[in-house]
């Protein structure tokens, strides 16, 4: 890793053990054909075990499924090729960089860089950058693969080590995952999976997409502090300046040329942005979705298409003007260019691919999830070290499986009902799911955007791997932890309601059991 000497403190030498001990580990590549191969094992284990669970919902026996069987290993080369292919992230990335590639050849985005770190101050770069990681959530995977890396390329011109700034913009991004100030597409995902689990106790139970708002608006600003306070205190005295071989960006004024190709652009930008309204503000609007909502709009669904056609358009602009882009041929080399900057990822996503489908075909990340979940239910404690025990559950269940939505349609019909029985709402089971399903997406290699984020490290430092992601994020882990349960423990003990009309505790219906 590249960074000046400086006297170390006790955290320094703890993080950097972690580091060493997690790079010592083969290449992240192979450490996920090597993951892949466990879980073939691991699932022959389990069937030959009979490893098994009940679903408390539908009563269904899940087993674990033999993948070194002949089914299952015929189902391994029939959908390799999809497993990789159809892998959620690839896609985003390619398309994303596609645009960002062609703003990025063509001078814009140093351009705004260098107007960024000419006019903002520095005093508040850090807290501007985490708390836009946590508002980007409620624009899909924006954060991922756009904010990220500018956060590294933005403090690597500013004199700071460019791994500062991706750390702060990814615990804003992934480890504040819940939180914002608008209602975003994971709200209603995980709100109508709460209700069709409330339902089993209760069906005539409602549940809105706004249940968690007032908590996870508070939540932004305690992330976001927090979030500022360990990038300052902590990551930034332990990487000090960079002297590595990427160059930093040149910060000079802008000439006129310049500034003329970035009015234009941001002009243009100005006119994506009406025509957006303009589809999207009145009730009966084209970009609104197929019920007339925002939420499931094609601007919410497809926000990576418009990044590609945004990005794109403005680079083509400002090159153009610039005269950085000459014709045609100079759009699609940049393109090309940006694209050959994730030849490493798209290695480790093949690998990473084949794991997280093996996995979830094995059935071992349910059976564990439910187990988990008797355990927890049998220990009979009260409402705080319940809700405190169940962000720990999810917490670990993060770090098996990546998707939210997903891990929620497994856990809520298990949860929600047992919590409801014993008084407390489903809104609440929802929001402490929440909490334990953001804080270790910094550190769990299931998170789908894992991949790419040590490829953007690597950028920087080619030994940086798995070691170096997880022992910079580990300290947002954790005080995010605290941080979080905290508030969690402050709001049950003043009552406060999760959102509009959503309390915390629920009573059976007077009809119930009859």
């Amino acid at each position: 890793m590249t960074k000046t000497k400086q006297k170390k403190r006790f955290i320094d030498y703890f993080l950097n053990f972690l580091e060493k001990g997690g790079n010592a580990l083969p290449h992240p590549a192979t450490l996920f054909a090597l993951f892949a191969v466990s879980v073939l094992l691991l699932s022959a284990v389990g069937y030959w075990l009979n490893w098994q669970v009940n679903h408390p919902a539908t009563g269904e026996t899940i087993s674990a499924v033999n993948l070194l069987s002949k089914e299952g290993l015929e189902r391994i080369l029939d959908q390799m090729v999809a497993n990789f292919t159809s892998f959620a992230p690839l896609g985003i990335v390619l398309v994303a960089m596609l645009g960002i590639g062609i703003a990025e050849t063509s001078g814009l985005i140093g351009a705004f860089i260098r107007l960024l770190v000419l006019s903002a101050p520095k005093s508040i770069l850090t807290f501007v950058v985490v708390f836009s990681g946590i508002l980007s959530n409620a624009a899909s995977d924006i954060g991922y693969v756009l904010l990220i890396p500018l956060a590294g390329i933005i403090f690597q011109a500013m004199g700071r080590h460019p791994f500062v700034g991706m750390a702060a913009a990814f615990a804003g991004v992934s480890g504040g995952f819940s939180a914002n100030l608008i209602i975003g597409t994971i709200d209603p995902l995980l709100a109508g999976l709460s209700q069709e689990a409330a339902h089993i106790i209760d069906p005539a139970y409602e549940i809105n997409p706004t249940a968690n708002y007032y908590f996870m608006v508070v939540s932004t600003f305690l992330i976001a502090f927090l979030g500022t306070w360990i990038t300052e205190k902590i990551i930034q005295p332990r990487f000090g300046t960079y002297d590595g071989d990427v160059k930093q960006e040149a910060i000079e004024p802008l000439n006129k040329q310049e500034k003329k190709g970035l009015r234009w652009s941001l002009l243009l930008m100005g006119s994506w942005v009406a025509i957006i309204l303009v589809g999207l503000l009145p009730s009966d609007g084209i970009l609104r979705g197929p019920d007339g909502s925002l939420i499931n709009s094609p601007v919410m669904k497809g926000i990576i298409s418009f990044l590609f056609l945004i990005a794109g358009s403005m680079g083509i602009v400002y090159g153009a003007i610039t005269g950085k882009f000459k014709n045609d041929g100079d759009v699609a080399n940049g393109m090309a260019q940006s694209l050959k900057t994730l030849a490493h990822y798209i290695v480790l996503v093949f690998f990473a691919a084949q794991f997280v489908a093996f996995f979830k075909w094995s059935n071992l990340g349910v059976i564990l999830a439910i187990s988990g979940a008797e355990v927890l239910v049998d220990a009979n404690l009260g409402v705080i070290p319940l809700m405190l025990l169940f962000i720990i559950l999810a917490a670990f269940v993060n770090m098996l499986m990546g998707s939210a939505s997903a891990k929620w349609a497994i856990m809520a019909p298990i949860f929600v009902p047992i919590f409801m029985l014993l008084g407390y709402s489903p809104e609440l089971s929802q929001a402490v799911y929440r909490i334990g399903d953001s804080v270790t997406n910094v550190v769990s290699p299931m998170m789908s955007f894992f991949a790419l984020i040590i490829a953007y490290f690597q950028k920087y430092d080619k030994n940086a791997g798995m070691g170096t992601i997880i022992s910079t994020m580990i300290p947002y882990s954790i005080l995010f932890f605290v941080g979080w349960s905290i508030l969690l423990i402050l709001w049950i003990t003043l009552g406060l309601p999760l959102g509009p009309g959503a309390g915390l505790y629920y009573e059976l219906p007077a009809s119930f059991g009859q």
